[in-house]
């Protein structure tokens, strides 16, 4: 047996037919489908343009959209000011804010990253705040003086809420084959709280910006789809028992399926984007027309503010159709023969299991280039416990303090050339694709096991298929 940090001994005997399975499927072989090759079907970016890989709208698109996509692009990447301005479409920033532009985490569509000794500033990572219980349609309820997140900026006159703290505690392992890692375990603190002590029963949880490229593909998804994969009580006994989330969608007055944040916790793009809006920049719009200021903060309550709403429906509707229409980056290395080598492994140790390889989209999206497309994304949108060294133990909605939505893995490997980073997981622990499969735990524990197990070659082969992603 083998000892792994977080996680004990590994039982051989029950990774055993999970290997046999990997030899029979190396020597094999696995049919590809061509498809593969251009993850968004008509939605991908064929072009190799290295850092704007994830900037680049639908080839397909109308001449209309592609207007309103630029349009969006433009509100999407360029700071918002203080109020009053004579910038009028572009004033209200704050009271109390996380970040002056959508591309300041998402940068060039891309994927933030937490604060590190050599960058402090990083703007990626943002802490969601709460308190345990639930409001009357399941929603998490806010910390009683800071909200719903964490806001380390504000106007001048506003004080800020405080900043975020991380310690860092190495954990050190090996891999079967003796080649030893190293994991990095974060522990979260807020440190010069602005407005007093903090909830005594808070529950804390660090986010990482996430790519925004491909979401319009994955709002394309039927419903019915999605919940087809899902497996709430394992009823096949293969141990994964993905389940989907129920948010509360503010348009539509009800609960739906929840696509989007990484506990599933927005049913649309729109919704995403109002409430980053709200939440990351202090901006209202009429999905959430009012601010966030908690009754003790009163410089917050009483400040300017950029209108009512700040954000107008025609903005928010161009920034919708930018998000949707970011095409996803054509894969490269997609077929030669150590790639195909990795997938295989990666379908045969079970991380396809929850990283579904494929959907179709529907008919029904208002974006008609969105309509049928075969694409890639590799994942099933679903919630999955993903066991204790991941759990932030807050819950939302419907999903627990250790379920997670599993991410996309398409266009993974270009973070290091759009971002300059490499950080995964939703808080950007993990360093590498290797570190993100030895945190998994949970449902995930024999596929992680399992990669424990392979020797350097085969691991070298797994990571090499997902970065070709």
């Amino acid at each position: 047996m083998l000892r792994t940090p977080k996680t004990g001994w590994l039982q051989l005997g029950a990774i055993l037919p999970i290997l046999s399975r990997v030899a029979a499927c190396v020597q094999d072989g696995e049919v590809l489908d061509e498809a593969e090759r251009r993850p968004g079907g008509q939605v991908t970016n064929d072009l190799l343009l290295g850092a704007q890989a994830y900037a680049t709208p639908a080839p397909e698109a109308t001449a209309e959209n592609r207007q309103l996509f630029f349009a969006g692009n433009s509100f999407f990447n360029q700071p918002w000011v203080e109020a009053p301005a004579s910038t009028a479409n572009r004033d209200g920033i704050g009271p109390l804010f996380n970040a002056r532009s959508c591309a300041g985490c998402h940068f060039r569509d891309g994927r933030g990253e937490p604060p590190t000794p050599e960058d402090p500033t990083a703007l990626g990572l943002l802490l969601r705040l709460s308190v345990p219980g639930a409001g009357p349609h399941g929603e998490v309820l806010p910390e009683p003086r800071y909200g719903g997140q964490l806001q380390p900026f504000s106007n001048p006159g506003v004080p800020a809420e405080g900043q975020i703290h991380i310690d860092r505690v190495a954990l050190h392992g090996a891999y079967a084959d003796g080649e030893a890692y190293s994991l990095e375990e974060p522990f979260y603190s807020i440190a010069a709280p602005g407005y007093g002590e903090l909830a005594p029963d808070l529950l804390l949880s660090p986010r990482v910006a996430p790519a925004v490229f491909g979401v319009g593909l994955l709002e394309a998804i039927g419903t019915e789809d999605v919940e087809s994969w899902a497996d709430p009580d394992d009823a096949d006994g293969d141990g994964i028992s993905g389940r989907p989330n129920r948010v509360w969608d503010v348009a539509a007055g009800e609960l739906r399926l929840g696509r989007f944040g990484w506990k599933a916790e927005q049913p649309s793009v729109r919704q995403q984007s109002a409430g980053a809006f709200l939440g990351d920049m202090g901006l209202t719009s009429s999905l959430f027309p009012e601010q966030e200021c908690s009754p003790i903060q009163l410089a917050c309550l009483s400040a300017a503010d950029g209108g009512r709403p700040e954000v107008e429906d025609h903005l928010l509707h161009r920034v919708d159709v930018y998000q949707r229409l970011l095409a996803v980056p054509i894969r490269q290395r997609w077929d030669d023969d150590e790639v195909l080598a990795g997938r295989a492994l990666f379908r045969e140790i079970g991380c396809a299991d929850c990283h579904r390889p494929s959907f179709v989209t529907s008919q029904d999206d208002e974006l008609e280039e969105l309509h049928g497309q075969r694409i890639w994304p590799y994942t099933d949108l679903l919630l999955h416990d993903m066991g204790e060294g991941l759990a932030d133990h807050r819950p939302s909605f419907a999903a627990d303090g250790r379920e997670w939505r599993t991410p996309p893995l398409w266009g993974l490997g270009l973070i290091p050339v759009v971002n300059g980073h490499n950080r995964l997981l939703h808080d950007g622990r993990a360093r590498g694709v290797a570190e993100a499969i030895l945190w998994h735990g949970g449902e995930a524990e024999a596929s992680r096991d399992a990669f424990v197990l392979l020797d350097a070659e085969e691991r070298h082969k797994l990571v090499s298929f997902v970065e070709s992603l």
